[in-house]
Parts: C-alpha cells; sequence; structure tokens
C-alpha cells in the first residue's frame, strides 16, 4: 500500500478554483443574498400579518365575551319574568 499520492487528490482539501469560478461563484453568491433578502421581506410582511389578525381575534373575543354576558343577563330576566 503507497501513500506517495495521498495528497494529490482533491477530494480531500480545497477543490482547485479556475478564474471563471470565482466570478460565478460571486454571482452566485449574490443572488442567494438577494433571495434570501426577499425571503426576509416576505416573512416581515407575514409577522406584521398575523400580529394584525391576533389583534382581531383579540377584539373578537372580547366583543363574544361582551356578548354572552348581555345574552345571559337577558335569560335571567326572562327567567324571573315567568
Amino acid at each position: 500500500m503507497s501513500f506517495n499520492d495521498f495528497g494529490a487528490s482533491t477530494a480531500w482539501g480545497e477543490p482547485e478554483q479556475q478564474s471563471g469560478d470565482i466570478v460565478k461563484d460571486a454571482i452566485r453568491k449574490e443572488r442567494i443574498l438577494k433571495e434570501i433578502a426577499a425571503a426576509q421581506g416576505d416573512l416581515q410582511a407575514l409577522v406584521a400579518r398575523v400580529h394584525s389578525v391576533q389583534s382581531d381575534v383579540d377584539q373578537l373575543t372580547s366583543e363574544n365575551s361582551t356578548l354572552q354576558m348581555y345574552i345571559d343577563n337577558l335569560t335571567m330576566q326572562m327567567a324571573k319574568r315567568k
């Protein structure tokens, strides 16, 4: 078994890059960063929408509670009249 060619394989080390690969990698990284920024913007919009909907749900829950108290009071008044 010979270890003379052990360091020759690029599979274990950094791959050799050609000048065209550096430019392609830079373009790819820039595109990915733009996609990430766009996704973050979309996520921020979704979070804002979730907060808005949660506020609406809280308001409706409060209104439902008030209506339930009103219905209970009316029911008790009707029961007293009979």
